[in-house]
């Protein structure tokens, strides 16, 4: 049962919109997909045609995805200009703990550390979501709570996570 992470791609959509309601709804942040910011998230060809999108893929079904953006990207909320920003990671609850989730920011590190001028690599997670942050400490990323920020929707607060990325060596 090992895990790929790869680009998406159109046949993934259904799968990630439904793992993404399944996410959010089963964590609490909202009670419904009618909610606007739930529709928005939902809408992964939208989100896939103007940011990049990995997915987890185990026994050939889709099980997670992630939203990458840099700073002035479009999906960017907190992205430095040095700084490679993953959003809306999200582990199908049926098979989370399963490795998923570090292998997506396993991938999502070693883009950055490949990617010209990125130096560093951020995320925001609920406040509440503990399973979270232990995967992303132990990872190596370190809390940046003057970057926390409130849900404008409902005023949950957001807490922002950091990872230096060591300099690449010359070749």
């Amino acid at each position: 049962m090992s895990i790929t992470v790869r680009p998406i791609t159109e046949a993934d959509y259904d799968a990630v919109a439904r793992i993404t309601a399944d996410a959010y709804l089963g964590a609490g942040y909202f009670t419904d997909t009618n909610h606007p910011y739930m529709a928005k998230i939902m809408r992964v060809a939208e989100r896939a045609a103007v940011a990049p999108m990995i997915v987890a893929e185990r026994d050939g079904a889709v099980v997670g995805s992630a939203t990458l953006a840099v700073y002035g990207d479009q999906w960017a909320d907190l992205a430095l200009p040095d700084e490679l920003e993953f959003r809306l990671l999200v582990v199908d609850p049926a098979v989370q703990r399963s490795g998923a989730g570090r292998a997506l920011v396993s991938w999502i590190l070693d883009q950055a550390r490949s990617t010209e001028g990125i130096t560093a690599v951020s995320l925001t997670t609920g406040n509440d979501w503990h399973s979270a942050h232990a995967l992303y400490q132990k990872l190596g990323f370190s809390r940046v709570p003057e970057r926390d920020w409130p849900i404008p929707e409902n005023g949950k607060m957001l807490r922002v996570y950091r990872m230096a990325l060591e300099p690449r060596m010359a070749s």
